[in-house]
């Protein structure tokens, strides 16, 4: 984890194996409540230029479309984005922090019994 003043930009990196292949991973993650934009994608984009195979931006809030755009753009270092919507199912889906459970709601309804 790096994540400090001076960072370039860079909160972590990792390494991505898929079987025999390994690719060099550095993710950025901003907490918003609202929507990170193209210009984010692109200054992030510029900090991984010749350091990483691929880019990871997570974020608490949405992205634009602009910056989906731009994440996917051709020819550039590929950029996967994850938005709080999907966080919060990742985090669900691992039990990451977070603990899940299916509660049954049973309400009772007097006048169908007065009625017997």
């Amino acid at each position: 984890m790096r994540g400090k003043t001076g960072d370039g930009g860079i909160d972590g990196v990792g390494v991505l194996r898929v079987n025999l292949v390994t690719f060099q991973v550095y993710f950025q993650c901003k907490r918003y409540t609202g929507s990170v934009g193209s210009k984010e994608i692109r200054d992030f984009r510029g900090a991984l230029q010749g350091r990483a195979d691929k880019g990871l931006f997570v974020t608490t809030g949405t992205f634009t479309k602009q910056a989906s755009e731009e994440a996917a753009r051709d020819g550039a270092i590929a950029i996967d984005l994850i938005d709080g919507e999907r966080l919060c199912s990742l985090l669900k889906e691992y039990s990451l922090g977070v603990e899940t459970e299916l509660v049954e709601r049973v309400t009772v309804k007097p006048e169908w019994f007065g009625s017997l």
